[in-house]
């Protein structure tokens, strides 16, 4: 049986064509995506359409747009095999790392892609992207389940674990980098699939279900050298937050002032959550390497391991959204709910 795919359009870079009369770059009509995209007729794959109305610029993306998303797929998970979602790139890897912590028991791909130029120019990386990760979409393995049942991002040959990436190139075609984890498939001649790396269910045909209750309290501090207490001091002091991110140096460290771990102290035990995730793109958070880290995890800070901004983010946003319990969530954000990070 040939396989269904869902594709949503949620807005983005990869949508539009030029105008030719007027030159201006308009959205076009996905309900036309096999004459905008021909070559997805040779699939013999059931393409259907979804477009958000009106289109979502991605620097505008909140978390309503991940809720609406997620209920779209729930929606139409029965009747696809597949999703593919067009979005742009700017804030792609935050609704990847969003979805995967909000769709529990998945056992279908969810692929985010792109294009650094519109799918209607002559160079556009948008018809590669959008045909391959279709391609991987639709893939089964010989008992007839998903090849990749995830939340990912293809971009220029590469499929990444969702939660595992970051936007670092605004000007290349390769656009994503997942520094903490290898890809789940490389795109060639050939698709090369890393199954090792692949998350894969222990049982499969269990019944999706979707979070949808998220909790944005949450705010990141980057530390760096010179930040004054008065800094430190307002930020912990934000009427209503529950929890930082704090952005550390290297394997986790950061100046040890009295006054500066004085106030970190004095906000957990008040019932601030405090992440640490490193600065470092590549590497993860070792609070038990130097003195500075082991001070940090001694007065409570949780370690984020290897994990990146947008999960971090995320799975605090999720796991706020479904409990007050300071202990329930702690215990959680050190663990690997959805392949977010690497517990050695």
């Amino acid at each position: 049986m040939n396989s269904s795919i869902l594709l949503i359009y949620t807005g983005g870079t990869i949508g539009m064509k030029q105008d030719p009369e007027s030159m201006a770059l308009v959205p076009f009509n996905f309900n036309q995506i096999m004459e905008e995209v021909p070559e997805l007729k040779k699939f013999g794959f059931r393409i259907d359409s979804h477009s958000f109305d009106p289109p979502v610029d991605s620097s505008e993306i909140q978390t309503d747009f991940w809720v609406d998303l997620a209920n779209l797929i729930k929606e139409n998970y029965i009747n696809y095999d597949g999703f593919v979602i067009l979005h742009g790139t700017d804030t792609m890897s935050f609704s990847a790392s969003a979805l995967s912590f909000m769709l529990e028991n998945l056992e279908k791909p969810v692929i985010f892609t792109g294009s650094q130029l519109p799918i209607g120019m002559l160079r556009t990386d948008g018809k590669e992207n959008l045909i391959s990760s279709i391609e991987i979409a639709a893939a089964k393995d010989e008992n007839g389940h998903a090849m990749v049942p995830e939340v990912c991002i293809y971009f220029e040959s590469q499929l990444y674990r969702g939660n595992r990436t970051t936007k670092y190139n605004a000007e290349n075609f390769r656009a994503f980098k997942s520094a903490n984890y290898p890809c789940l498939a490389e795109v060639g001649i050939h698709i090369k699939y890393n199954k090792g790396y692949i998350s894969y269910p222990n049982v499969w045909d269990k019944e999706l279900s979707v979070n949808t209750k998220l909790n944005t309290d949450v705010a990141i501090l980057k530390i760096f050298p010179g930040i004054s207490r008065n800094v430190i001091e307002t930020f912990l002091n934000i009427m209503g937050l529950r929890a930082i991110i704090i952005e550390t140096y290297g394997s986790g460290n950061a100046p040890t002032k009295k006054w500066l771990i004085d106030l970190l102290e004095g906000a957990i035990k008040r019932g601030l959550i405090i992440l640490n995730i490193s600065q470092c793109h590549a590497g993860r958070v070792d609070m038990d390497a130097y003195s500075t880290g082991i001070l940090l995890k001694k007065i409570g800070v949780i370690t984020g391991n290897d994990s990146t901004t947008e999960a971090a983010i995320t799975k605090l946003f999720f796991l706020l959204g479904q409990s007050s319990d300071i202990l329930y969530i702690n215990a959680f954000l050190t663990k690997n709910m959805r392949g977010e990070i690497t517990i050695s």
